[in-house]
């Protein structure tokens, strides 16, 4: 680079781009010059925070785990650390087999740890395979991987799987448990089942935290920002202080012999971007065209991750609406009115203003709606999409009240499904990357979808591209 400021590309705007964009700031110093390019007409990606009824709300991610240190560690960088809030007491829910049960304590993404805590949600036949699961022959997955549907039914039969597991997959992944891979969504079992415990009662049993000391509280798995999670985005910008081009796609990527460049904008006037090292922090579909060239391999790994599409429908309700005395509901798929003929249209509700104590009047609430292959569904309009909402909403909690605001926030093809061998096809996108000068991958398609895995793929891309220019990669 003879003695220039390095200039790296960030192709994507959400949480991985900008959290990579501030890492690069902070790995290369205040001469560097970094560009974010973002084809939509703003920064975020999945975090959105919009104004409801005159209140910021997330109309997207509205949450992030807190026992992860990424996103702690990172909103105290830059400074939010004051702005941290957790989730009330108020316990989730899940309808299933038609009725509305609390979530199960004791159970490990609804694998249950024991008999007992599940009981009440299982007919007396569901409950006798779920106590017997720890005598059937051990598992023996041989490295292999299996679809998370299938096992548990294998195993517990359909009711654990059907009732407690697949809702709880959906409302992370907006997938289908009969197509979610093992591996990928729930390594802890995975891993304890490779070292040899043969049940998924014990492997989850293990997975139990330890109960709290004495007058210890236990602390918080879920935080948020109590200016919305976007919040964190619109810091990261002002703190990395890169160039930021909006509304602008990459078209293609190529390596120039000793940089890169980048085509932007539309075909009938391309424009034209070269840089030292490039961070691609873009869902799967991007990635496996802007790669394509580049490292066909890789591309063609990207080309295998499916993606879904999902709805969030946000209700204010007027002042002394009174919702139920739960954080939400989660609606197993396949559920259906009281009538046993009308379908229910939202996969989960999530009662905001009982679930996190910084929300004032209004009352609000949103629905989540659609799964992997739902496409239907969200072709229908936003009137439709509030209406049915609406009507999943009164035949759930009895609510009936008029809206004095809403959001439809429509997510296209962004959620990425771990599907079986979802963890073998990221070692092929990491080790064929790994063999790209200057180039680096970041984004949920990776290690997880939530808002701390992403990061921590965004410190790795960012140290990656970093080490790169500043000549400490051995070739």
């Amino acid at each position: 680079m003879h003695g220039r400021a390095p200039h790296v590309a960030v192709v994507g705007g959400g949480i991985s781009g900008l959290a990579a964009a501030h890492r690069l700031r902070m790995l290369l110093g205040p001469d560097a010059k970094i560009t974010v390019i973002e084809q939509s007409d703003r920064l975020g990606g999945k975090l959105r925070t919009t104004e409801l009824a005159g209140v910021r709300f997330d109309v997207g991610t509205e949450a992030f785990l807190h026992r992860k240190p990424e996103a702690q560690e990172l909103i105290a960088e830059v400074g939010l650390a004051d702005h941290v809030v957790h989730p009330t007491g108020a316990k989730a829910s899940v309808h299933a087999a038609g009725r509305t049960h609390q979530l199960p304590a004791h159970t490990f993404m609804g694998v249950p740890a024991s008999v007992e805590t599940v009981r009440h949600m299982l007919s007396s036949e569901g409950a006798l395979r779920v106590e017997m699961e720890p005598t059937l022959p051990p598992i023996e997955l041989k490295g292999g991987d299996v679809a998370v549907g299938s096992l548990m039914k294998d195993r517990f039969g359909p009711e654990v799987a059907d009732r407690l597991v697949s809702p709880l997959l959906g409302g992370v992944y907006a997938g289908r448990a009969d197509e979610l891979g093992l591996r990928a969504t729930m390594p802890q079992i995975a891993t304890l089942l490779d070292k040899g415990v043969g049940s998924l009662l014990a492997a989850a049993a293990m997975m139990m935290p330890a109960p709290p000391q004495p007058r210890a509280a236990r602390p918080p798995v879920f935080a948020s920002l109590a200016n919305g999670v976007q919040s964190l985005v619109d810091r990261l910008a002002e703190v990395a202080r890169p160039i930021i081009r909006l509304g602008l796609p990459v078209r293609v990527l190529s390596w120039q012999g000793s940089g890169w460049r980048l085509e932007i904008g539309s075909a009938a006037t391309p424009e034209y971007l070269e840089c030292d090292g490039v961070v691609l922090a873009v869902p799967a579909p991007s990635a496996r065209k802007l790669l394509a060239e580049i490292a066909p391999q890789v591309s063609a790994a990207y080309g295998k991750v499916e993606v879904a599409s999902m709805a969030v429908v946000a209700l204010a309700l007027p002042p002394g609406t009174e919702l139920p005395d739960r954080s939400g509901v989660l609606i197993a798929e396949g559920e259906r009115y009281s009538d046993r003929i009308t379908p229910f249209t939202a996969k989960a509700f999530t009662f905001s203003s009982r679930k996190w104590s910084h929300y004032g009047e209004p009352v609000i609430l949103r629905g989540s709606v659609g799964r992997h292959g739902e496409t239907a569904l969200l072709q229908r309009s936003d009137a439709d999409l509030v209406k049915a909402v609406r009507n999943d909403l009164y035949e759930l909690t009895g609510i009936r009240a008029e809206p004095i605001d809403y959001v439809v926030q429509r997510w296209g093809g962004g959620l990425p499904q771990y599907g079986v061998g979802h963890v073998d096809l990221v070692d092929t996108i990491e080790r064929g990357v790994a063999d790209v000068p200057g180039l680096a991958v970041a984004g949920a398609t990776l290690h997880g979808v939530g808002v701390p895995a992403c990061i921590a793929t965004a410190d790795a891309a960012a140290a990656r591209v970093a080490a790169h220019l500043l000549g400490r990669v051995r070739r």
